[in-house]
């Protein structure tokens, strides 16, 4: 046995579902990379669609379970914490993603099997197989196992955003607020994409890509404190 098919393997067993469609579960481990665009080729990215909308439809319901006196606000609040592509990367990690996923050499090269996009993209696409092939329940088995964590911690005052870290380390330094400006937009209105740089006076700024503007704000600054942090 190969060593990405041992690596599917591991994964089925990490999750606890044996998928009895082998061809979905193929699509769901294959990046866009792969094919470099062939047209006859299925990749990820519809599964990503799927999966994104029972993840929140999953987190939605975890929350109103948790919080049955919380208003609207203080769900979204609270969902927009447990439901991020850093969230999804950790748990693609936890369970072994990125040894399964096919991914063509070229993207291999330049990282992005260890890219938290590429990964949370790719844990959603899986949720979204796993709904398909297995139904709700097993999609919500998975969901209650592997974000476990997440939603222990959505109430720990502590966990600072990055950024407030952020913003408190420029402010520190009498270096001025983080200036965060939007580099691009896509996708459509009910799903968009947005690419946010970060910049700080003295350092060379980062970009990083999100559902909302707040997301990808949050992953800027995320990759600007990781900076900061090997130049100390």
């Amino acid at each position: 046995m190969n060593r990405r098919l041992a690596a599917i393997a591991e994964l089925e067993a990490l999750i606890g579902h044996q998928f009895a469609d082998r061809d979905l579960l193929e699509q769901a481990l294959t990046h866009a990379s792969v094919g470099n665009g062939a047209t006859h080729l299925i990749h990820n990215e519809r599964l990503e669609f799927l999966g994104d909308r029972v993840l929140n439809l999953m987190a939605a319901e975890a929350l109103m379970a948790a919080r049955p006196e919380a208003r609207e606000g203080d769900l979204s609040r609270l969902m927009n914490k447990v439901i991020t592509y850093q969230a999804c990367a950790r748990v693609a990690r936890a369970i072994g993603l990125p040894d399964a996923l096919r991914i063509d050499a070229s993207a291999t090269k330049v990282g992005a099997r260890d890219n938290d996009k590429v990964l949370g993209d790719a844990c959603e696409a899986l949720i979204a197989a796993l709904y398909v092939d297995g139904g709700w329940e097993v999609a919500r088995a998975f969901f209650a196992q592997f974000w476990a964590d997440e939603l222990a911690n959505m109430d720990d005052a502590s966990a600072k955003d990055s950024k407030s870290l952020l913003q408190e380390w420029a402010m520190g330094r009498a270096l001025g607020v983080p200036r965060y400006n939007v580099m691009d937009r896509q996708g459509p209105a009910h799903a968009p994409r947005f690419t946010i740089e970060v910049a700080i006076d003295g350092h060379p700024s980062q970009t990083a890509e999100g559902r909302s503007k707040i997301e990808a704000q949050k992953a800027a600054a995320a990759l600007m404190l990781e900076y900061l942090e090997g130049q100390a």
